[in-house]
């Protein structure tokens, strides 16, 4: 059983940064395609990023393309998501998730994905 804990989020104002990581305990993370999701109010959720087990692989959605960063640190079993430029419109709930190999390629796909952490609140207002 995979356990992901993020750390907390908070509130910044629009053009500012913010990075999240992601804990994951009882596992070795080597093994897994990590993503990053969020979910506004009102809306489904979506995938923002993922990074893949092997190769350091990464996608990003459009909308936070070149202004969020992913990362990984397996020794530290932790995930991160450096997130810059902060826009009002990423204001959400930001969940880190665990998906078999593979799982990131061309998209990131909540299905795909079957672990989660309890997610932690970013709002992004002046």
């Amino acid at each position: 059983q995979v356990q992901l804990v993020e750390s907390r989020g908070g509130l910044v104002q629009p053009g500012g940064s913010l990075r999240l990581s992601c804990i994951a305990s009882d596992v070795t993370l080597d093994y897994y395609t990590m993503g990053w999701f969020r979910q506004a109010p009102g809306k489904e959720r979506e995938g923002v990023s993922c990074i893949s087990d092997r190769d350091g692989w990464t996608f990003y959605a459009d909308s936070v393309k070149h202004r969020f960063t992913i990362s990984r640190d397996n020794a530290k079993n932790t995930v991160y998501l450096q997130m810059n430029s902060l826009k009002a419109e990423d204001t959400a709930v930001y969940y880190c998730a665990a998906a078999g190999p593979g799982a990131c390629v061309h998209a990131v796909n909540r299905f795909d994905f079957r672990y989660w952490g309890q997610g932690t609140q970013v709002a992004v207002s002046a």
